[in-house]
């Protein structure tokens, strides 16, 4: 799951987001970003979605599963 933490703070910082605001377009506290990007806690699957939706990636990338074994 660190390929996780990673990618969602990847994100947050390619579209020029602080924290609070990534949290405010999916309906979380900064502080659950933060929890997140540190591999302490993770999205639900109702937030997987939405951040798929918001930042237009599939979850599989996020969570590194679109390698080809």
């Amino acid at each position: 799951m660190e390929t996780l933490s990673k990618r969602l703070k990847e994100l947050r910082l390619e579209n020029k987001l602080t924290q609070t605001k990534f949290g405010k377009l999916i309906n979380v506290s900064q502080d659950t970003i933060s929890l997140w990007e540190k591999g302490k806690s993770y999205p639900t699957i109702e937030y997987l979605y939405a951040i798929c939706k918001e930042f237009s990636v599939s979850a599989d990338y996020l969570l590194d599963l679109d390698k080809n074994n």
